[in-house]
């Protein structure tokens, strides 16, 4: 990814965003066929074997996922853009003995730098019942619905600036999750750090651990809507040495709604962090959206957040600090992007604006994105797998 950041002495009228606007032509007048599509045209890409009769084997799927992304920025404090190979991860997933599950997928780094960069999971799994899976191995922390959506269904460009400050990624764990009278949790212990050499990273555990707990409640048609869920989470950690993950907060709170009703969703979800070396720091996050067409999603996001310290936030790693951004004590994002779904989730395009400030520092955000991965679907509440039919 290309950065140039450099300071203006004003607001800069954001003309190359309005270039990037163009392309919204592309999704509203893509041919019929494409709108005409099926929520899921391609259920089992990626699956090569499936036999529930045979006791070793039951499914086997290739796994694999692209995300390249092109962005403008521009702002009082500088600018940045560039083309950016986000993500592109490879691996494969087994289902044996009826109970276990191996999953493996193996990342490259930003822009193939390098082009092997360790794993974000390799794990093994053992589903006792409905109510009760045992999982060991290198996986994702659940902390916040926002990061418990995978980036295969993601409406924004990048998750919310609060969320990312938390720095979960994938780590060694031992984690326990299943499904109970209506709700669903996933609990667990973590490592802190991680990194390419995966001998060490599931041997040496001295940057300290981090423990989640999250459920998810069903809510049912409440309110009047289709589906409601409530989810609820909760974060400590314990840091020592050189960790490279869950070091910002001691502990983190998270409230989330999720509901949905004919073609329109709405996700509003309260994070706190507290504790650290930067103090604490509470946000809101709302993101509504409304499928205008079957293979077209209007979507927005509205991001607040303060903190206690004059550097208690870091806007995002990506894009915004190298356009000079930078740390601040209070935060506003909002986001607005249409998503044209090519063959459901497995491959869509999206296009989107975002106008941030920090502390009297703004900035304009035009990305271009593309999407595309093969494998099984995970489930979780909007937007996970879900594609709403227009009204």
């Amino acid at each position: 990814m290309v950065n140039v950041a450099r300071p203006s002495p004003s607001v800069r009228t954001p003309w190359r965003q309005c270039s990037l606007l163009a392309a919204l032509a592309l999704s509203v007048a893509w041919p019929a066929t494409a709108r005409e599509q099926k929520t899921e045209p391609f259920p089992t890409l990626g699956r090569l074997y499936r036999d529930d009769a045979n006791p070793w084997l039951q499914e086997f799927w290739l796994l694999g996922r692209y995300h390249g992304q092109y962005h403008v920025s521009e702002g009082n404090a500088g600018e940045s853009s560039g083309w950016e190979d986000r993500r592109f991860r490879f691996g494969f997933q087994a289902r044996m003995f009826e109970r276990l599950t191996f999953h493996a997928q193996a990342v490259s780094g930003s822009d193939f730098q390098p082009a092997y960069n360790g794993f974000t999971e390799l794990w093994v799994g053992w589903r006792f019942s409905d109510a009760a899976t045992l999982t060991v191995g290198q996986q994702k922390h659940r902390f916040t619905h926002d990061r418990n959506v995978s980036s295969r269904y993601l409406n924004p460009l990048e998750r919310a600036m609060l969320t990312n400050m938390f720095g979960l990624d994938y780590t060694p764990a031992v984690t326990l999750s299943g499904a109970v009278k209506g709700w669903t949790y996933h609990t667990g212990v973590f490592s802190n750090a991680t990194g390419r050499d995966v001998g060490r990273a599931f041997t040496q555990f001295d940057s300290g651990y981090s423990f989640i707990a999250s459920g998810t409640r069903d809510l049912g048609a409440a309110w009047g809507m289709d589906s409601a869920h409530l989810n609820l989470a909760w974060l400590h950690s314990e840091t020592r040495g050189t960790p490279t993950n869950l070091a910002r907060f001691d502990d983190g709170l998270n409230a989330a709604l999720i509901v949905t009703r004919g073609s329109k969703a709405l996700v509003t979800e309260l994070t706190a962090g507290l504790g650290g070396d930067g103090g604490n720091a509470v946000g809101l996050n709302v993101q509504p959206s409304v499928f205008v067409r079957r293979n077209l999603q209007l979507v927005g996001r509205y991001q607040i957040a303060a903190g206690d310290d004059a550097r208690a936030l870091s806007s995002q790693r990506r894009y915004e600090r190298p356009a000079g951004l930078g740390r601040g004590s209070f935060y506003q994002a909002g986001y607005v992007g249409l998503n044209h779904y090519l063959a459901g989730h497995r491959a869509k395009l999206q296009l989107g604006v975002e106008y941030a400030r920090m502390d009297g520092r703004d900035l304009w955000t035009t990305s271009l994105m593309v999407r595309a991965f093969v494998g099984p679907h995970s489930r979780a509440p909007f937007p996970a797998v879900t594609m709403l039919e227009p009204d």
